[in-house]
């Protein structure tokens, strides 16, 4: 029995302590039935999708269209996409900027700043906010936990380009942080973002009673950490060459290493906004889909995309040998997989206010449609 094979029962055993049960969406069981698992078929069908309008839609086309949310005997609302994305980066940015400024010693804190503000999609944190409005919070309340998450997210980023990890040498269409700092300061910048993203969730949100911070920075612990996001990368990096995985820990790997970092967003928004249990188990599942879907897509693009085009080093996931839908399961039902994610996730906003829930279903489009 491989390392891997039997590093996965014993984790996902260990993480079923107090954390809430997660059940396999819709579109992963259709795949499970699905052998097509040879490489030839994965490398004769890269180049079908390359001239597919399908999925590789202009990312700026979907940001554009008309998003719009039905709700029987309502009617349909048009919502801008692009201005609300556009204005909550805005802001986003502006609060990591105030929360990390330059000081001493100034290498060191050029160095957090160099990844945290590097020009990126910023999905965490929007998503954080957008969880927050949707359940009657405030953009401010959530602000301070949408920076912790990309902090969280920023640390990830400059960890897993390292020599020792993924090993590459651009993030972001510019130099990796290594590249330019050095791998004992980037390694550091890394654990001090990690430690100020808890520091300023919990000194600079107002008006949220305590037992709900202690409950959403427990959350939020626990899914980047030993029995969430860490467990993920753990895996994948162990799975690579092996021959004998299948989709059931695939799944786990990006469930962990991707999906609960969505999550995380999404809850800890949830709960500084003032959501009720039943909202929170909605996003929840919401959340799960939609970093899913975000690691389904990015697979796609890996063996799809021009490295000038992504802003990182395309087809690396292929050259190491990882685990990745496409080589799994081939091109086409990698599509087919992402368009059920996203369903299944627009599926838990119903119920939820139409104009509250827009940016949410908006999201989901655009992780589908991304081209980068």
């Amino acid at each position: 029995m491989s390392m891997l094979k039997g590093a996965i029962p014993n984790l996902a055993n260990h993480s079923k302590r107090a954390a809430p049960s997660r059940s396999r969406s819709a579109g992963t069981k259709l795949l499970l039935s699905s052998q097509e698992t040879a490489e030839a078929l994965f490398l004769r069908k890269v180049r079908a999708f390359c001239n597919s309008t399908d999925i590789a839609k202009n990312e700026a086309q979907v940001i554009k269209s008309e998003n719009t949310f039905r709700e029987a005997g309502k009617t349909r609302t048009v919502f801008d996409f692009r201005s609300y994305m556009h204005q909550k980066i805005k802001s986003v940015n502006r609060a990591l900027d105030a929360a990390v400024p330059p000081r001493e010693p100034i290498k060191f804190h050029e160095a957090m700043r160099y990844s945290l503000l590097s020009e990126g999609k910023r999905v965490c944190p929007v998503l954080c906010i957008a969880a927050c409005e949707l359940v009657g919070g405030q953009e401010s309340t959530a602000m301070p936990a949408a920076c912790a998450m990309e902090m969280i997210h920023a640390m990830c980023m400059m960890h897993d380009d390292l020599p020792c990890m993924d090993n590459d040498n651009l993030r972001r269409g510019k130099l990796s942080n290594h590249k330019v700092f050095g791998e004992k300061v980037t390694v550091l910048a890394g654990y001090s973002l990690v430690a100020l993203a808890f520091e300023h969730m919990a000194t600079a949100t107002k008006g949220v009673h305590p037992k709900t911070m202690v409950r959403a920075i427990g959350e939020l612990a626990r899914l980047i950490g030993p029995e969430g996001a860490a467990a993920g990368q753990v895996l994948d990096l162990l799975s690579g060459g092996k021959s004998d995985t299948g989709l059931e820990e695939l799944e786990y790997i990006h469930r962990h290493k991707t999906a609960d970092f969505a999550e995380a967003a999404a809850i800890v928004g949830a709960m500084v906004g003032g959501a009720t249990d039943e909202e929170i188990n909605r996003l929840r599942k919401f959340s799960q889909c939609i970093g899913l879907l975000f690691q389904v897509v990015d697979d796609i693009l890996d063996v799809t995309k021009s490295s000038e085009q992504l802003g990182k080093t395309a087809g690396k996931d292929l050259l190491a040998n990882k685990l990745t839908y496409p080589k799994m399961i081939g091109i086409e039902k990698s599509k087919e997989y992402a368009q059920n994610l996203s369903k299944e996730a627009k599926e838990q906003l119903v119920g939820f206010d139409p104009e509250k829930a827009a940016p949410l279903l908006a999201m989901a489009d655009f992780v589908l449609h991304r081209q980068k």
